[in-house]
């Protein structure tokens, strides 16, 4: 039988960085300041986004995610970033103008970021730095993170893996529940 003190502890561990998470701030695509915190209560996926990658169709099947799921308390996230081979590198006007005219996007997008390096957000970090949630910079545009209505972090997912792919679609509707 496991200690319940320690069960305790993991718990409080769990639970303390879940809202260190949701207090993160970053901005809105349009400067508004904002945080997971908003989206509390809801199943999020955040995804790191660029408009001249190899990977930006994959724009309709985060679309396609958000009008199945919305209702059932689902948003995806976009967080534009010029990380990866600068298949980013539109201001924030350039940015939503793509997203709305190519792909329809309906989602909440952000004010671009960095995802690794030097500059690393502090989502990311609490995503993917060492003491993070899934340890290892993103590889590419378009790695996404499932975060719980908890706003606990709940699955990543690589780049090459398809948001409409049986894997994040059984993950999101397992975080929904019944």
């Amino acid at each position: 039988m496991k200690h319940p003190a320690i069960l305790f502890t993991i718990a409080a561990i769990v639970s303390t960085h879940a809202a260190e998470l949701s207090a993160i701030p970053f901005n809105t695509i349009k400067g508004e300041a904002t945080s997971l915190a908003a989206y509390k209560g809801k199943v999020v996926l955040v995804v790191n986004t660029a408009s001249k990658c190899g990977l930006t169709k994959q724009y309709d099947a985060l679309e396609a995610l958000q009008k199945k799921y919305a209702e059932k308390g689902f948003t995806v996230i976009g967080f534009p970033c010029n990380d990866f081979g600068n298949q980013e590198p539109g201001s924030a006007d350039e940015i939503v103008e793509f997203c709305k005219t190519k792909f329809s996007v309906s989602f909440p997008l952000m004010e671009k970021i960095h995802v690794k390096g030097p500059e690393q957000h502090p989502l990311y970090v609490a995503l993917t730095g060492k003491d993070g949630a899934f340890p290892g910079d993103v590889k590419w545009n378009f790695g996404k993170f499932l975060i719980g209505r908890d706003g606990k972090p709940i699955a990543r997912f690589e780049p090459k893996v398809k948001p409409d792919e049986e894997a994040i679609t059984s993950a999101i509707e397992k975080a929904l529940g019944p």
